[in-house]
């Protein structure tokens, strides 16, 4: 499976297209997230993007609540939705069109543009393709229960990413079902399905349905 940036990402659909691009693989984008989102805060239109506090940055067509907490920083696009009692830590990159469900927390991450965290979600240290989907109760994991340092395997290959923190990747068009876990250093390629409560580990091939450890099978196949 290739796990490269433009391998994973449409990178037409993210305010941070541009910065992805440099990166080889996506995870390597982790520790600049902050930065990014005050130097792309900074230039945005006003008469688009409202400064709701310092260095939070929100589109006027977007909805929040007034129980959602919007740390700095962060960027909300058009047309986003944040619901009661979200929870934006900070160093979030929401893109538009995405839903911030009720009870959700984000913290130094990427959502792409019609990203849906609609229910009871932590995303942390992560980047959410084009139009992926978390359903409700599934989160990513994004520190190892040693404290070590995450690895990336890719079947026999394993990718030392030289990060403590990095919860997951997720390719465009993802769906992950409901109370699933998606473990530190989890890549799932684009059009790949989670079955609910799964414990994901490693990497699951774009166009494949993640049944569980045992049984990744092909979209297409006919299996049950």
């Amino acid at each position: 499976m290739k796990l490269t940036t433009e391998a994973l990402l449409d990178l037409s659909h993210t305010l941070a297209g541009s910065y992805l691009s440099q990166f080889e693989y996506p995870w390597q984008a982790l520790d600049g997230i902050q930065d990014l989102i005050l130097r792309l805060g900074s230039a945005l239109d006003p008469a688009e993007y409202e400064e709701r506090a310092p260095h939070v940055w929100v589109h006027r067509t977007a909805s929040v609540a007034p129980t959602a907490f919007l740390g700095a920083p962060c960027i909300l696009g058009p047309e986003t939705e944040v619901r009661h009692g979200a929870f934006v830590r900070g160093s979030a990159l929401v893109g538009a069109g995405c839903v911030v469900g009720n009870s959700v927390e984000l913290k130094n991450v990427i959502l792409f543009d019609g990203v849906q965290t609609p229910h009871y979600n932590y995303v942390g240290d992560s980047i959410l393709g084009f139009r992926s989907h978390m359903g409700a109760g599934s989160i990513t994991s994004n520190v190892k229960s040693d404290k070590t340092l995450v690895v990336v395997r890719n079947g026999k290959e394993r990718l030392e990413t030289g990060r403590k923190k990095f919860g997951a990747i997720l390719g465009d068009h993802v769906e992950i079902g409901c109370n699933s876990v998606l473990n530190p250093g989890s890549v799932v390629g684009r059009n790949a399905s989670v079955y609910p409560l799964s414990s994901v580990r490693g990497t699951i091939p774009p166009d494949h349905i993640f049944k569980n450890s045992g049984s990744v099978v092909p979209r297409e196949s006919k299996e049950v």
